[in-house]
């Protein structure tokens, strides 16, 4: 009975020391990115020894991919945050593709996930980290949208990967300093064009004469 809040406090001390390595490196990887990082200045950052880094992670790649999988959860939450299942789908589509362009605004979010992410880690990788987050909420939403047949029924799994490199093209070229309401307005656009085609007004036929 005694034993129980040493175990509780012993777990707390692991977690907060693997926070501690993932704040410090996130840190240093945007300031300085991921080549330029080294571990003894992540352990000296996170006030912890370099043992202690290689009992939480195998290396400095392993860590990468923690801040990685961390920073795309947090674009995840905001996405669902912001489109709640209340929502008509078309409405929570756009809700949710806001939310991303906004979540990836955080200081050099852009750099991690769609720079150094897919050249440290592959674009294997970083596909299994999207799937898991952000790609997973753009899905759940395509799908919705598609059974409430307000969008065009089409392959998931490509229509959710294209539309996924569309955000993520919009989100680098507005960290670069392009207009975010030019791009916010052709990703709108994006998602109306795939709304089931309506009856086309038929062309007028030939005058008729009394």
């Amino acid at each position: 009975m005694q034993q129980e809040p040493a175990r509780r406090s012993n777990r707390d001390r692991t977690e907060a020391t693997r926070a501690d390595l993932i704040a410090a490196a996130r840190t240093l990887f945007t300031e300085k990115s991921y080549a330029e990082t080294g571990t003894p200045e992540i352990v000296a950052a996170a006030g912890v020894t370099r043992g202690a880094l290689y009992h939480h992670f195998a290396d400095k790649q392993a860590l990468f991919a923690a801040v990685v999988e961390q920073e795309a959860a947090a674009v995840a939450e905001e996405i669902e945050r912001a489109s709640p299942p209340s929502l008509f789908a078309r409405d929570a589509l756009i809700a949710g593709s806001d939310a991303y362009l906004a979540a990836m605004r955080a200081p050099g979010r852009t750099r991690l996930l769609l720079l150094d992410g897919p050249a440290v880690l592959g674009r294997a990788a970083m596909d299994d980290i999207d799937n898991r987050h952000g790609n997973r909420s753009l899905r759940e939403g395509l799908v919705a949208a598609m059974r409430a047949q307000t969008m065009t029924r089409l392959p998931v799994e490509a229509l959710t990967a294209l539309l996924a490199a569309a955000f993520d093209r919009a989100a680098l070229a507005i960290e670069a300093g392009a207009s975010a309401e030019d791009y916010r307005t052709v990703l709108v656009a994006l998602i109306d064009g795939l709304s089931p085609a309506r009856a086309r007004p038929q062309a007028p036929g030939p005058a008729r004469t009394r």
